[in-house]
């Protein structure tokens, strides 16, 4: 398996960093707007400190102006949710023989719809949690009948929103439906999974690399939208998996995800570690956070690598791909 190495200092383009223009796209039309904003300002103001030419463009499908600019040499996607993460935009970008960092249209699409990155994990011998894409045409008693595992407790989340937007954890068959009905009128397309108990990680990949496993303690339920985003007493731990064996093997089965959907230059894999001692792939972010509270920074500042060496590293690899 490949670890995360040390962080690079030079920019490795035909161009000088103080010559190179970024344009970092954020906003979009998601709920997760607002987070997208602070992820772009946070970019540009670490990749301004390592001398890049970097500028913050609202975009949207109905303004697509950054993408004219003249001069621009690398465009930074920071959007999630929708029209950031869902492949929309990389197919735009693609029409226009842009360099744009982060994974591509088709990637981007796997990794959205959490009913077909699960497929792909598990295809790659990953472990993943049961679930099932909720039928709103079904009686409470179809429903019933399709659940085929014995469990307490369900997961019912929208099938493309990022952040845990509309995630929830409910008691019994019962409530799950009635949560899906709801999740569905709301979002679209939902998913009911099994709940597994047990302590959620997270591994950040950089280029091909699996940086440090980090294991997140929220106040709340679970590691939901006001967790992420609002509440200052979250805990990320390193270092908290004991067994060598294990988190290597965490490590591992992160990377496989990532391959397995074709990703590239950064995402982030999230786990449950089964109170069995099994750990289950959730889900992977093709355009994880970047704000203070985010956690692929955490990572890879636990790998030695600044908020401005990271960024510049994906920058890096967009431009040696793209020559």
């Amino acid at each position: 398996m490949k670890m995360a190495v040390m962080p690079s200092t030079s920019l490795r383009s035909s161009v000088s960093k103080s010559q190179l223009k970024v344009s970092v796209l954020a906003g979009g039309i998601g709920e997760e707007r607002e987070v997208s904003i602070q992820s772009g300002e946070c970019i540009c103001q670490a990749l301004n400190k390592k001398d890049v030419n970097a500028t913050l463009s609202d975009i949207a499908p109905g303004n697509l102006a950054a993408l004219d600019e003249d001069g621009t040499d690398v465009f930074f996607p920071a959007l999630h949710g929708k029209f950031g993460e869902d492949g929309e935009l990389q197919t735009i970008m693609e029409k226009r023989n842009l360099i744009y960092t982060g994974s591509g249209p088709k990637a981007s699409r796997l990794a959205f719809d959490k009913m077909a990155g699960k497929a792909r994990f598990k295809n790659a011998n990953v472990k993943v949690p049961r679930a099932l894409l909720f039928n709103p045409d079904l009686s409470l008693k179809e429903f019933k009948k399709q659940i085929k595992w014995k469990s307490d407790r369900f997961v019912v989340k929208p099938i493309r929103q990022g952040s845990s937007v509309g995630v929830s954890i409910v008691s019994g068959l019962d409530e799950a439906f009635t949560t899906a009905a709801a999740t569905y009128r709301q979002f679209g397309n939902c998913m009911i999974e099994e709940h597994i108990p047990g302590r959620e990680v997270t591994v950040g990949i950089l280029c091909n690399d699996a940086l440090p496993i980090i294991e997140i303690r929220p106040r709340e339920t679970f590691y939901n939208y006001h967790s992420k985003y609002i509440d200052d007493q979250t805990d990320y731990l390193f270092d908290t998996i004991t067994d060598a064996s294990l988190a290597v093997a965490i490590q591992q089965d992160a990377l496989h995800c990532f391959n397995a959907l074709g990703c590239r230059d950064f995402a982030r894999v999230d786990f449950i570690l089964g109170d069995n001692g099994e750990a289950y792939a959730l889900e992977i972010n093709t355009i994880p956070g970047f704000t203070s509270h985010s956690l692929l920074p955490k990572a890879a500042a636990k790998a030695g690598f600044s908020m401005g060496q990271l960024c510049v590293k994906i920058i890096e690899s967009a431009v040696e791909r793209k020559r």
